[in-house]
């Protein structure tokens, strides 16, 4: 312990106590909210530097250093460069008014960013939450009348934890009418080629009917990737699924068998077994 009236020992912690003016590193760093090592830097950059050291070479700061170092955080704050910074405290920024209005420009293009960027997640949560951002009225209009707005909803709760659905959500934050209504095109495309290749005699397992089955991977695509398994997947519930079985004979009788038969064919052809494919 140290005796009674005896001088305290100058530390990085404790200025000398006959010192009329002086502040430890860690005494201004707890001031100015600020760590250590940035007065350091600060230091070392000749930026804002102490000007009292004591006999063991601990920094010490004056109340003209704490000003300067006041200063030097707010220009911080605001987000002026620490050469930019050195100008303005320096008086060599012939315009200093000039340099901040320069630096709220910057400010106002990185919040209008940070906007842009807010919007696309608000959009993202929402697609992940409710599939197509479209309004019923949009979706009748894109979709056709026979189109359900609900059907959204409904895939939501059934697939809603799967990495299908994160990548349907990813495409569908991206997509407003416009771009929804291209992918319906294209599908409508795939639907008329598929039921005349049907009508001119395509057979499964034909160049034409594995450019089909390749041309129908790739419009799904607009959904989520669509691997040969999970293909003979859908298919076979094209075929069996009431509402899917009624969509494509609508198209043309028998048009959700003989697709299936494509795939199937297809997926041989890929060293597949269709009867044992599973969903992945």
């Amino acid at each position: 312990m140290r005796p009674s009236g005896s001088p305290r020992p100058a530390t990085p912690e404790y200025p000398p106590e006959d010192s009329a003016d002086g502040l430890t590193v860690g005494q201004v760093a707890a001031r100015l909210g600020v760590t250590v090592r940035a007065l350091h830097h600060w230091d070392a950059v000749g930026l804002a530097r102490p000007s009292l050291r004591t006999a063991a070479g601990y920094r010490l700061y004056t109340t003209g250093d704490l000003e300067r170092l006041h200063r030097v955080v707010v220009y911080r704050e605001i987000g002026l460069g620490l050469d930019r910074i050195r100008d303005v405290l320096d008086g060599s920024a012939a315009d200093v008014p000039g340099a901040l209005r320069a630096q709220r420009a910057q400010v106002a293009e990185r919040i209008e960013r940070l906007q842009r960027l807010g919007d696309g997640l608000d959009r993202m949560i929402d697609a992940h939450e409710r599939g197509v951002l479209l309004t019923a009225e949009q979706q009748s209009s894109v979709f056709g009348p026979d189109w359900d707005p609900d059907w959204s909803a409904q895939a939501r709760q059934r697939y809603g934890e799967t990495e299908q659905w994160r990548q349907f959500a990813e495409r569908s934050a991206a997509r407003g009418p416009e771009e929804w209504r291209a992918v319906s095109d294209a599908v409508a495309a795939l639907d008329r080629e598929l039921g005349q290749a049907m009508a001119a005699g395509v057979a499964p397992g034909s160049p034409e009917a594995d450019r089909l089955v390749e041309r129908h991977r790739a419009v799904f695509a607009a959904y989520f990737p669509l691997t040969r398994r999970m293909q003979v997947c859908l298919a076979r519930r094209y075929e069996t699924d009431p509402g899917f079985a009624a969509h494509y004979d609508g198209v043309r009788a028998g048009l959700a068998g003989w697709f299936r038969r494509c795939v199937d064919a297809s997926a041989r052809a890929h060293g597949i077994d269709p009867s044992t494919a599973t969903w992945e």
